[in-house]
C-alpha cells in the first residue's frame, strides 16, 4: 500500500466507521454496489477555464484514489461533467438536466459566483444537494433560501479579516483596492471597509475589473497615482498577476496584498519577478511542503500536494476544495444508506448540513445555520519568494 493510500484509508475510515459497521451488522441485506454518480458543472472553457480545469483534475485524482482505497464499501464514484463555458445561462441548463437524472446523488459547481447564485432557485425546487466552489457569500446565504446549496471556498469576511491583520502587521495606513466587478468583488469591498474602519486603514482609491479582462493597466495606474502604502488585489488569479505587473510598470514600490481568490498556480512563471514579496491570504495546503506534518490531517494534505504535483507537473491552490467536495458527497451518500441502487437526495442533504471533516483544504464544519463550511483557521499568509508561493514567517 502506498503512503498516500495508507493515510487516506486511515482518515476516510474514521469518518465512515459508523457506515461500515452498520453494513456489517445486517449480513442478509443486499450489498449496494451501484456507482455513486456526482454531476459536475464546471468552467472548462471561457474566462475561468484555468481554474475549472484545475477543479476537474483534482476531482479525477481524488476519485481515483477513493475508488482504489477500499473505503467505499464495495462501491465506486463516477463523475458526470459538463462545461458551462463560464456562462450562467448554460450553467442553469446543466443543473436542470442533472436534476432530472435519477442516478445523480449530488452536484458540484465550479467557481462561477453568478452561476451558483443564478441556479439556487432551481436547485432548491429540484431538491438536489449541491456543493459550490464559488466564494461569494450569496452562494450559500440566506440559508433559508439555499437549503440544498453548500459552499467550499474561503469566505469574504474571513479573507478580509486575515488581510487586515496582515496589513496592520506591516503598518499599512492607506491602500488602493482593485476588485473584481462581480458579486464576490462587491462583497469583498464591503467586508474590507468594515475591517478597515476598526483598524484605521483608509481606502485611498478603489477600482474594479470585469471578469475575463486581460488589461488592468488603467485601473492600477489610477490606484497607484494616489500613492497608497499598499495595493489590495481582490481578483481571480490571472488578473491578480496582471495587476502585479502593471503596478511595477507604474513604478509602484509599495506592498501587494492578495485575497484568497487570487490563488492560482504554486509556481508564478512569468509573473515571478513582479509578484516577488507579494502576500496572499490562502490555505496552508498551497505550501504544505513548508509545513512539518505533525497530524494525520497534515500528512494527508502533504501527500495530496505531492500526488497532485506528480500527476500534473505543478500545484493549483484551489484543487483541494474540489477534492474535499468529492469527499463530503461520498461520505454523505454512504451514510444515507437506503435501498440498493436508489439515491436518497434528501438524506444526503441532511448529512451535508451537519458534515464535519478535517479536509485537504483545512477544517470544514457545516451546520443548519451555516452552509459555508471552511473554517477561518484554515487561512494563513503566504509570500511570493523566488518564483513560487511560500509560507510567510
Amino acid at each position: 500500500m502506498t503512503p498516500f493510500r495508507s493515510a487516506t484509508a486511515t482518515l476516510v475510515a474514521s469518518t465512515m466507521l459508523a457506515t461500515t459497521l452498520t453494513g456489517c451488522q445486517f449480513g442478509g441485506d443486499e450489498q449496494d454496489t451501484s456507482p455513486i454518480v456526482i454531476a459536475v458543472d464546471l468552467e472548462l472553457s471561457g474566462a475561468a477555464a484555468e481554474v475549472g480545469k484545475a477543479y476537474q483534475q483534482a476531482m479525477e485524482l481524488k476519485i481515483e484514489q477513493l475508488n482504489a482505497s477500499g473505503a467505499l464499501n464495495g462501491r465506486s464514484i463516477e463523475l458526470l461533467p459538463k462545461d458551462n463555458r463560464s456562462d450562467a445561462g448554460e450553467s442553469l441548463r446543466n443543473i436542470a438536466e442533472f436534476s432530472k437524472d435519477p442516478r445523480v446523488s449530488a452536484i458540484i459547481m465550479g467557481g462561477c459566483h453568478e452561476c451558483a447564485v443564478g441556479a439556487a432557485n432551481t436547485i432548491n425546487e429540484q431538491k438536489i444537494p449541491t456543493v459550490a466552489l464559488a466564494a461569494a457569500d450569496a452562494v450559500a446565504n440566506p440559508v433559508a433560501e439555499r437549503r440544498y446549496v453548500f459552499k467550499l471556498a474561503p469566505n469574504p469576511a474571513d479573507n478580509a479579516s486575515a488581510l487586515t491583520v496582515e496589513l496592520q502587521r506591516r503598518s499599512i495606513d492607506t491602500v488602493g483596492l482593485l476588485r473584481s466587478d462581480d458579486t464576490y468583488g462587491r462583497e469583498g469591498a464591503q467586508a474590507l471597509r468594515r475591517e478597515f474602519a476598526n483598524a484605521n486603514i483608509q481606502v485611498a482609491a478603489e477600482a474594479s475589473v470585469r471578469g475575463g479582462s486581460n488589461n488592468v493597466d488603467q485601473q492600477v495606474t489610477t490606484l497607484t497615482s494616489v500613492a497608497p502604502d499598499a495595493l489590495v488585489i481582490w481578483t481571480p488569479p490571472e488578473q491578480a498577476m496582471l495587476a502585479t505587473g502593471a503596478a511595477r510598470r507604474a513604478g509602484f514600490n509599495g506592498g501587494l496584498f492578495l485575497d484568497a481568490l487570487a490563488a492560482g498556480n504554486l509556481f508564478l512563471g512569468e509573473a515571478a519577478e513582479d509578484a516577488e514579496r507579494a502576500r496572499l491570504v490562502f490555505t496552508q495546503t498551497m505550501v504544505i511542503d513548508d509545513v512539518i506534518a505533525t497530524t494525520p490531517a497534515k500528512a494527508a494534505r502533504r501527500q495530496w500536494f505531492q500526488d497532485y504535483t506528480a500527476r500534473y507537473g505543478g500545484y493549483h491552490g484551489s484543487s483541494s476544495f474540489a477534492a474535499d467536495a468529492i469527499q463530503l458527497i461520498a461520505d454523505a451518500e454512504l451514510r444515507a444508506g437506503g435501498p440498493a441502487g436508489q439515491v436518497d437526495r434528501e438524506g444526503i442533504r441532511n448529512l451535508l448540513e451537519t458534515a464535519q471533516l478535517d479536509g485537504l483544504s483545512g477544517p470544514i464544519r457545516m451546520t443548519p445555520d451555516n452552509h459555508s463550511g471552511l473554517m477561518p483557521q484554515a487561512l494563513t499568509t503566504l509570500v511570493a519568494r523566488n518564483g513560487r508561493w511560500r509560507l510567510a514567517s
